[in-house]
């Protein structure tokens, strides 16, 4: 059964007040010379952020900004998994310190500087029967800032980890898996409601698997959401291309988010259902952008798609508890989350992979600075572990649909074929199947009706 590592004892038992609060204990596990290779009480690192957190809730901004020029200082991009998992909790220290030492008027001693860069070139990808063809670059030349609020990056980064990790390919497989089950073979018409498509990685394998299972092949309507029209677009092309060369029966209709308020367009007349349609639909990595303060627009959305009828929801979310309301608890788990995430990184790939280093600086470093140093309306990063969502869905009527073994099998050769490491761990747990690093589970995929 996968299990939490990191234990959120450390932050209870340094809740005290002290005189110093940045102690010599501390500083003795700080390497002298950052150039020289990282020292054993690097281990210590982790624990000095959770330290650095403590000072910015107790409005100890002073010490905060020394403990986080410690951090910045003795980390870095191009070490090994921990440094560059501090040098990400760092920056989004520094800036949760700037923004709050501002908004209280209290005086710091400024921002700290982050000295590290990274531009992404446009990355272009193209569908083929099992998946995109993805060739990206990384040129060390510009801001960072600049680099992770910028779509194209973000675009470019999230084809690369679908390359590099296997946490969202195993997504759509399963939740492929999931949809292929629940309807059945004879139905001539299939209708898939995907909220935030992206790039549409996820249908290929699908759109094959339902042209080869029946002849004739029943017919394919997807509709997706999507808050960029071009993306939109370009997506419905290359699958009504594929469609194509499947001998396919396709029809791609974009639907454009202009408001956050997703459940405006959740209607059977503006959806164009069809009562002689099999209806699914498909959340994956979406339910957690819904919640807010509050989880009433999430409510109101898993109750109308309910009132869809749909033959089945399939979800996938990060195995993690970021939507927690005191900062100090949302660090503690993103710490624990994100070790995992970087440490299977590390055992992966090359030291020297560019990928990687966009993906970690730019798709988990964006996350990480969400989590960490966002608050109120501003925060979106909002995951919670699968326990979470299974009151909420069933709380709005729904039931769980096991998984079936075949979908464990598909799941452990995408493993042994793409990502063959022994770190990578699967489990059926709830009906649901997830995947971790080592003992800490990362994602889950869960079928509902």
């Amino acid at each position: 059964m996968f299990i939490g590592s990191f234990s959120s004892s450390h932050h209870d038992q340094q809740a005290e007040d002290q005189e110093d609060p940045i102690s010599s204990s501390d500083l003795q596990f700080i390497p002298a010379n950052p150039s020289q290779p990282p020292l054993p009480n690097a281990i210590h690192m982790p624990q000095l952020l959770i330290r650095c957190a403590e000072l910015i809730s107790r409005s100890d901004f002073s010490a905060a900004h020394r403990l986080i020029s410690i951090l910045s200082t003795n980390s870095s991009l191009y070490g090994d998994s921990t440094e560059r998992l501090v040098h990400q909790f760092a920056k989004a220290l520094s800036l949760r310190l700037n923004n709050f030492s501002s908004s209280s008027g209290a005086s710091t001693a400024g921002s700290v500087a982050i000295n590290t860069s990274a531009s992404l070139a446009s990355t272009s990808a193209f569908v083929t029967r099992a998946a995109t063809s993805i060739s990206s670059n990384i040129d060390i030349n510009a801001d960072t800032e600049s680099v992770s609020d910028s779509d194209d990056s973000l675009q470019s980064c999230y084809l690369s980890l679908n390359q590099i990790t296997p946490f969202i390919r195993f997504s759509h497989l399963t939740a492929n898996q999931a949809i292929l089950e629940a309807i059945d073979e004879g139905r001539q018409a299939i209708h898939i409601l995907d909220f935030d498509i992206m790039h549409g990685l996820q249908w290929p394998p699908l759109m094959q698997a339902l042209a080869e299972r029946s002849y004739p092949p029943p017919m394919l309507r997807i509709t997706a959401t999507g808050n960029d029209p071009n993306i939109l677009h370009r997506t419905g092309d290359r699958l009504s291309k594929f469609a194509q060369t499947l001998g396919l029966r396709f029809q791609f209709h974009p639907l454009l988010i202009v408001s956050n308020d997703i459940n405006c367009i959740i209607d059977p007349l503006a959806l164009a259902l069809h009562p002689d349609e099999a209806l699914a639909i498909n959340c994956v990595l979406y339910l957690h952008k819904l919640l807010k303060e509050d989880s009433r627009g999430l409510r109101l959305f898993l109750h109308k798609i309910k009132a869809l009828n749909p033959k089945v929801v399939t979800i996938a979310e990060q195995e993690a508890n970021h939507n927690h309301p005191v900062f100090l608890q949302r660090l503690v788990e993103a710490l624990d989350h994100y070790t995992s995430v970087f440490d299977s990184l590390e055992a992966t790939l090359p030291p020297n992979s560019r990928e990687r280093l966009a993906v970690e600086q730019v798709w988990f470093g964006r996350e990480i600075v969400d989590i960490v140093a966002a608050e109120g309306v501003n925060r979106r990063e909002r995951h919670q572990r699968y326990e979470a969502w299974e009151v909420m869905l069933r709380s709005s009527g729904f039931s769980n649909v096991p998984l079936s073994p075949f979908a464990l099998s598909q799941a452990k050769l995408l493993l042994r074929l793409h990502y063959p490491s022994e770190g990578y761990k699967l489990q059926i747990r709830n009906d649901s199947l997830f995947l971790g690093w080592q003992n800490r589970a990362l994602f889950s995929v869960s079928s509902w009706h």
